[in-house]
């Protein structure tokens, strides 16, 4: 049993911290006392703190006594958080999939003897396992990743629901997206390229570009075809494109009246209602993995990798927490169990290379009900 402290409790953070503390002595910490409270009532024996991670003295001496950390705060602290977690000598796994390149962190961690296990949700996360895996075992060519977390039940105009906080969600509507098509990067416009695709279960949902490739990008330049697109309900994309293009996503504040507003702020007040997933509202994540390549007698192989959870009524737990925090749980016990062992920052994709830390995932996420199905199309 590990002394660990999850920093942020949230609907992923709180979903982590109750699966750990099936094994370990876990403490989280938030910003927020409410949401502290409500982990309470879940699971008595976890421990809580109040802390501002944005804080970098407090923090560092929160984390202090832990065996291991797992951070789950928002995007917009994640960068600085993680680097603040590595200078005090603490190995952590990390979901806060913040815009920084994580990479530039791998020096300081390998002076200070850290493993850092980073981006290890469901996408960015899975996807990446299953990319370095197939990666030691093909010559590939292609990589997509099609994924999404929708409500069951649609709302108009938006029809979606999301755990993040909807700052978070409004980055994948306006960062850039990336992607290399014939051995180049391309950079187009987020919400562009949209493609009608049919799910089982599901029905119609539209994919669209967003900036998901992540540290792939640097640590797979061999594959001439990479990308990541965002799903959503049909129409989503057009509602979404009309407040982009009108400025409600702008981050220069506007006069109102002698007071100054951020447009983004303002939009991201009203989404938050809009937007928030209940505890108790059903949602799913679905996901299409395919990757594609040439085996060594010369035969192209696709592979694809299916998923499609739901929410959880016995435990009340959302599909995107189970989905992207047993993933990172996962992830936590693997390195405490001493099947990966190696010091600096680690995206998924060069820790599914080993086959044994990729089965371990697989089958930890298995055992939670959240189930991969394997095609081979050859």
């Amino acid at each position: 049993m590990k002394n660990i402290i999850v920093l942020g409790a949230g609907m992923v953070g709180s979903a982590m911290a109750l699966d750990l503390a099936k094994n370990h002595k876990i403490t989280v910490a938030d910003l927020s006392l409410t949401a502290l409270e409500k982990l309470k009532v879940n699971n008595s024996s976890i421990s809580t703190i109040q802390l501002d991670v944005s804080n970098i003295e407090k923090l560092t001496e929160v984390i202090t006594p832990f065996d291991f950390v797992v951070s789950a705060v928002p995007g917009f602290l994640g960068f600085k958080t993680l680097e603040t977690i590595i200078k005090s000598y603490k190995n952590v796994v990390d979901i806060s999939f913040f815009p920084e390149n994580s990479l530039s962190l791998n020096d300081l961690a390998l002076e200070h003897n850290v493993t850092a296990i980073v981006d290890c949700g469901v996408a960015p996360g899975m996807d990446n396992f299953i990319l370095g895996r197939y990666n030691e075992e093909l010559q590939l060519t292609d990589f997509e990743c099609l994924v999404g977390g929708l409500p069951k039940h649609k709302k108009w105009p938006f029809n979606y629901k999301a755990p993040f906080s909807p700052i978070d969600v409004i980055e994948e509507y306006t960062r850039p997206a990336r992607y290399i098509e014939n051995s180049q990067l391309v950079t187009r416009e987020a919400l562009t390229d949209v493609e009608k695709v049919e799910f089982e279960k599901i029905g119609t949902l539209e994919s669209f570009n967003s900036d998901g490739l992540r540290s792939i990008l640097f640590t797979m330049p061999h594959i001439p075809n990479m990308k990541e697109k965002t799903l959503r309900y049909p129409g989503h994309v057009e509602y979404i494109s009309v407040l982009k293009s009108s400025g409600f996503f702008d981050e220069n504040p506007i006069s109102i009246n002698g007071k100054e507003i951020s447009p983004i702020e303002f939009t991201s007040k009203i989404l938050f209602k809009e937007w928030k997933l209940n505890p108790n509202d059903e949602e799913f994540t679905v996901m299409r993995v395919t990757v594609k390549g040439t085996d060594n007698k010369g035969i192209t192989t696709s592979i694809i990798y299916n998923l499609y959870d739901e929410y959880d009524i016995k435990t009340q737990t959302s599909s995107m927490a189970r989905t992207t925090g047993y993933t990172a749980t996962a992830a936590v016990n693997m390195y405490l169990e001493g099947l990966f062992i190696e010091k600096g920052v680690f995206p998924p994709e060069l820790i599914g290379k080993q086959k044994e830390c990729f089965d371990y995932i697989l089958n930890y996420l298995k055992d939670r009900n959240v189930i991969y199905q394997k095609e081979i199309i050859s």
